[in-house]
């Protein structure tokens, strides 16, 4: 039976953001005077939230008081640069089209900071994606790999678990499939490659976007 809904993760599985989150962890960490960090070190960093990414960013022994003032800076700037270098994956957007265009509902749901994926998503992706939810603890919904954001859009999709496959790039993504109850695709051309995908159990991988759709349909 081929599903009824396909949930992307975003970054490292819709888009390239890995330029603009380094170039923004480097940004807030400068201006608090604390060593600089390389992309392969930010690509480990990035997955649980913007919170856990300057968490693990800053030096050991950064007092939480610094921390925050370091985050706020980093979402002040993000949030003015995040469309600098970020760019779709080739192929990604025809394969959007195509499930669209055969009524497969679609959705995202990401660790990425609210604010940023509803910026991110209409700029590069128009109206291909009905729901896109990012990370808003705040308001009460725990973030991936919890399966609450997950349930949240298969209620406003109208899909149950069973109709619906969740795709990404990281073990997050898969541990987020698997406390929903979905099945899951990895993909990747993400953060985190094929080996470390397989070191995970995860027995679906597409090497390039075009293969989602023999899992798919």
């Amino acid at each position: 039976m081929a599903f009824q809904a396909v949930i992307f993760d975003l970054d490292g599985t819709l888009l390239n953001t890995l330029d603009d989150l380094a170039a923004s962890v480097n940004y807030a960490l400068q201006k608090f005077h604390k060593p600089l960090r390389t992309e392969e070190e930010v690509r480990g960093f990035v997955g649980n939230g913007i919170a856990k990414l300057i968490e693990r960013a800053v030096p050991d022994g950064t007092d939480k008081p610094e921390q925050e003032k370091i985050l706020q800076t980093f979402r002040e700037y993000y949030g003015q640069h995040c469309q600098d270098k970020t760019a779709v994956y080739d192929g990604i957007t025809d394969v959007l089209r195509n499930l669209k265009q055969n009524k497969i509902k679609i959705a995202v749901v990401s660790n990425k900071a609210d604010f940023a994926v509803k910026k991110l998503i209409p700029f590069y992706f128009e109206d291909l994606i009905a729901i896109a939810k990012g990370e808003d603890e705040a308001a009460g919904i725990r973030k991936k790999p919890a399966p609450d954001m997950v349930h949240s859009v298969l209620e406003e999709l109208g899909c149950s678990k069973e109709e619906a496959v969740y795709v990404g790039d990281s073990e997050v993504d898969f541990m987020t499939a698997n406390n929903a109850g979905l099945s899951f695709i990895g993909v990747s051309w993400g953060f985190k490659g094929r080996p470390f995908l397989e070191k995970y159990g995860v027995e679906k991988i597409a090497d390039e976007p075009k293969e989602l759709y023999k899992f798919v349909y």
